[in-house]
């Protein structure tokens, strides 16, 4: 087996997303060997070198697996909880892969989340230059009006970048359809906050040309292969 990058080689391995990767390398949580390494370039051979990520060795070669969960409330995108916290890979208890969420939905909000333990697939869904669209179903608390579309619909600071929806449906009374981009931290809600509009249900209904449809609250199911292709059209 050839020789690659320690942040590819534990993405391989289905630590995490490659970026997430090299933060954990950063932090010396990593051992090649049995020696910290801290630098992501490092160069290694997985049928050669023993690599070890916080005392736990990583598997040479791991079955690829992807999931569509329908996401409930209460429920945190992180690999890590305590107390009484809530992790979404809870509900994936006994599957048997180290799996990690693709990308992230905040704990009030619901609706499609990929699961995985392909690193490589998550970067390639999660980078902005993918451009794949999100779509989400958004309740709110009182009528949505015209001045409240043409409010969402001129955008608004998020992370101190202006971001605007592509597009934006009234469905009823006040249920809307909002269609974003790359997706900032908790856009949606700063979207209809800027308009006056207070958020009661948000719920990710669609990533890229792949639909959440009928999959129950709280369940999962493998994604087929065309499945996998239709996020990126």
């Amino acid at each position: 087996m050839s020789q690659k990058r320690l942040s590819k080689a534990l993405a391989a391995a289905g630590v995490a997303s490659r970026r997430a990767c090299e933060e954990i390398i950063f932090s010396g949580k990593v051992k090649v060997n049995g020696e910290v390494v801290k630098l992501p370039q490092t160069l290694v051979d997985l049928s050669k070198d023993r690599i070890s990520v916080e005392g736990k060795d990583i598997q040479k070669v791991e079955d690829k697996v992807y999931y569509i969960l329908n996401k409930p409330i209460g429920y945190i995108c992180s690999n890590r909880g305590g107390g009484q916290t809530k992790l979404v890979l809870d509900l994936f208890q006994g599957e048997g892969h180290r799996l990690f969420t693709v990308g992230r939905l905040d704990k009030e909000t619901s609706g499609l989340l990929l699961v995985t333990n392909d690193g490589h697939f998550a970067q390639e869904i999660i980078h902005p230059s993918a451009n794949i669209q999100k779509e989400y179903l958004v309740k709110t608390d009182q009528e949505v009006t015209h001045e409240h579309l043409v409010a969402i619909g001129n955008g608004t600071l998020v992370e101190g970048t202006f971001v605007k929806p592509i597009r934006i449906q009234k469905i009823r009374r006040g249920t809307l359809k909002i269609v974003i981009g790359e997706g900032k931290k908790r856009e949606v809600r700063l979207l209809m906050d800027a308009a006056g509009l207070k958020v009661k249900e948000l719920t990710r209904i669609r990533l890229g040309g792949l639909t959440l449809g009928d999959l129950p609250l709280g369940s999962w199911r493998t994604l087929s292969e065309n499945e996998k292709q239709m996020i990126f059209q």
